[in-house]
């Protein structure tokens, strides 16, 4: 009777520990929260820098809609640089949406005054910009990971998953669990 062995070997690397991340800034969640504060503080700054509006509700709402969720995505971006994590689904989904709408609106009652139409277009790459970061934030890849740390037939778990859950590695025992849930439904 033949007997096979897995050994499954996980490395976490932690920073210094301390209470500021300046790597965050060269992820690609990093990049992208940056990328749409500026997109969104063009926007803002071409519509609120025009000298004459041809319709002033659509431009004032657009106005409040950029200046709102640059304000929430800088507070985001904050809190990541500072290792506080948050759930941002809700405020990428909400913010695509409304800016989205403040474009289409800025776009149509543009009047054809160029800073007007650079505003909206900057609120459309604005818009893009949160559409990515929404579908990047909830990827879920697991696929990787499961490699022999569940005897999915029995659905018991095997010695490396015990292992992992011995040495108090917490957060690679939950990831475990979600991809083994996941493999099973």
């Amino acid at each position: 009777m033949s007997h096979t062995v897995v050994t499954t070997t996980t490395t976490t690397r932690t920073s210094d520990g301390g209470f500021l991340n300046p790597g965050y800034v060269r992820t690609t969640g990093g990049i992208l929260k940056i990328s749409q504060m500026v997109a969104l503080l063009v926007a803002f700054l071409c519509v609120h820098c025009a000298r004459a509006w041809p319709d002033w509700p659509p431009f004032r709402y657009f106005e409040v809609v950029t200046l709102w969720f640059l304000i929430a995505f800088l507070i985001f971006f904050l809190m990541h640089m500072f290792r506080v994590q948050g759930k941002e689904f809700l405020h990428y989904a909400v913010g695509s949406i409304l800016v989205l709408i403040a474009s289409i609106v800025a776009a149509v009652k543009n009047g054809g005054i160029s800073v007007l139409v650079a505003g909206s277009v900057f609120g459309f790459i604005a818009t893009f910009l949160m559409a990515v970061s929404l579908w990047t934030s909830y990827k879920v890849s697991c696929g990787s990971q499961q490699t022999g740390a569940f005897d999915l037939a029995s659905a018991k778990p095997s010695l490396a998953h015990v292992q992992v859950f011995k040495e108090g590695h917490m957060k690679e025992h939950m990831a475990l669990v979600l991809c083994h849930q996941m493999a099973v439904s």
